[in-house]
Order: C-alpha cells, then sequence, then structure tokens
C-alpha cells in the first residue's frame, strides 16, 4: 500500500499539473500559478488550521524564506510549461534537487553520475535544430525552478523541528502572497470566473493536497532512500501524462535524456551518504510543483 500511495501521488500531481496547463489559453501561466498555489494554501490552512501552533519571530523568517523559493519555484515552472513539454521541464528541474545530493560528492562514482546528469540536460540544452528544438527562454525557467527546489530544500530542513502541517501552510501561504500579484497583473477577473475556480479547486487537489497526503502515507512506511529512488521516475510520469492528456510528443532524444536524469538521480541517491540523500526525499515535492 504504502508504494502504491506513493504511485498514485506521483501520476496524480502529473494528472493535475496536464490539466493546469490547459488554463494557460484563459488566464495565462501566471494566474494558473497564482490558482493553483493560493488555492492549495486555503485547502491547508483549513486542514491543518496553523494558528493552533506556537511560532516564534526566528520561525516566522524561516518561513518566510521558504514560502519565497517555493512561490518562485511554482512561478518559474509553470512559466517553462508554455513552451517545452512537461516531462522535460521536470527533468530539467531535477537538476536542482541532484546538483544538491552530489554537492559535496568525493568518490569516483559520484562523478559518473555527475557526467550522465551532465549528458542528459546537454541533450536538452536548445542547441539542437529542427522540430524537437526547445525554447531557450523554457528552459531557462525550468533551470531556475530547479535551483529554487534546492533552496526549498534547504530551507525546509530549518523548519523540521515545526508541525509540518504548520509549516507547510504557513509555507504555501506565503507562496501564494509571492504569486498572486503576477496571477491578478496576467489575468486580471478571469481568475473568478466559475468555469476557471471549478478547474483551479480540481487542480490544487490533484497537484498539491491529494499528492501530498498520499507522500506523507509513503514515508512513514517507505525507507526515505527508496523513496528518493522511486520519486526518481517523476519526470517519465510527467512526460507519459503530457503525451496521453495534452499530446506532447518527445523525440527520441528527449526521452533518452529524461532516461539519463532518472539514472543520474537513482544513482546519486543509492550511493551517496544517508544525511545527502535524506534531503530531496523528506521535501513534499508535490507542493512545489
Amino acid at each position: 500500500m504504502p508504494y502504491a500511495a506513493l504511485l498514485a501521488g506521483m501520476v496524480s500531481l502529473a494528472i493535475g499539473t496536464s490539466f493546469a496547463k490547459q488554463l494557460f489559453p484563459v488566464i495565462g501561466a501566471e494566474g494558473t500559478s497564482a490558482l493553483r498555489v493560493t488555492l492549495s494554501a486555503l485547502i491547508l490552512i483549513a486542514v491543518w488550521r496553523p494558528w493552533r501552533f506556537r511560532l516564534t519571530r526566528a520561525d516566522a523568517g524561516r518561513v518566510l524564506l521558504y514560502g519565497l523559493v517555493l512561490g518562485l519555484m511554482n512561478l518559474s515552472f509553470y512559466m517553462s510549461l508554455r513552451t517545452i513539454p512537461l516531462g522535460l521541464a521536470i527533468a530539467i528541474e531535477f537538476s536542482g534537487p541532484l546538483v544538491l545530493a552530489l554537492i559535496h560528492a568525493r568518490r569516483l562514482i559520484h562523478f559518473v553520475w555527475i557526467t550522465c546528469a551532465v549528458v542528459g540536460l546537454g541533450m536538452l540544452l536548445p542547441i539542437w535544430s529542427g522540430a524537437h528544438a526547445l525554447d531557450p527562454m523554457g528552459v531557462a525557467f525550468a533551470a531556475f525552478a530547479g535551483l529554487c527546489w534546492a533552496l526549498y530544500i534547504i530551507f525546509g530542513k530549518r523548519l523540521s523541528h515545526m508541525h509540518a502541517g504548520q509549516s507547510v501552510a504557513l509555507g504555501m501561504s506565503t507562496a501564494a502572497l509571492v504569486i498572486l500579484p503576477f496571477g491578478v497583473a496576467s489575468a486580471g477577473a478571469n481568475l473568478l470566473l466559475p468555469s476557471v475556480l471549478l478547474i483551479g479547486v480540481c487542480v490544487a487537489i490533484a497537484s498539491s493536497a491529494l499528492p501530498y497526503s498520499l507522500e506523507m502515507i509513503a514515508l512513514r512506511h517507505i525507507p526515505k532512500r527508496t523513496f528518493g529512488v522511486l520519486l526518481s521516475g517523476e519526470p517519465a510520469i510527467g512526460a507519459i501524462a503530457g503525451l496521453i492528456i495534452l499530446h506532447e510528443r518527445l523525440s527520441g532524444l528527449q526521452w533518452l535524456a529524461i532516461g539519463c536524469i532518472i539514472i543520474a538521480s537513482v544513482g546519486a541517491i543509492l550511493t551517496t551518504g544517508r544525511e545527502t540523500t535524506d534531503q530531496p526525499a523528506d521535501a513534499p515535492v508535490p507542493t512545489a510543483n
């Protein structure tokens, strides 16, 4: 059951993000990101009621940093989806936690995974011509989302002493305040259209509330190292969801690039120290993407 819960969470995240992308023609990437994060924050606040727990001034500062990078990560990831396929955006974004896991690389095998990741990312850089060439701005936004993901893990670890529900609810609320001005400037009153709000609630549940809950179930029973290995399949799941729902077809080179990044991520988790590998696994990824 824990493994089924984790798989269901990753599939729910990919499906929710795919449907979110269908809102782009109406409210844009900024509006979609703002709607999803704001509704997710409201759901998390209603569920966890974070005011029940004590919050020190120091912890409030940590929550602000955590929420800031969470908001920027969501916004930049959705901005990347305007011009590049879902699976490739997730693969590029994975470079953030992957670099974090390998930042203290010392063993020879670590440099094998670094090389594998570099090769995979190199295949996705906008230096290839043809119908499957990637947009440079889309790649840049996805890479910035990866940087924010790494910072999200670092700042999230600093909140590990707080109640998980409180930290996530407050962090998501801060992220909503960061993104909302961009969404309002881009979409305006369209954010309040009943049809948009209905889809937004479904997206918020499918891409935040449900995956986060399922991951919490999985984390209680799956070793963190194994959890991280399984989570590395997320780019492939995203690519399949993009193919089925959004009809985003990838070239053979792009599928190979995703495979290289997954192999690098799995290898890094299996061969790095326990403290390093625990960090990516501890982060509630659905709230990030």
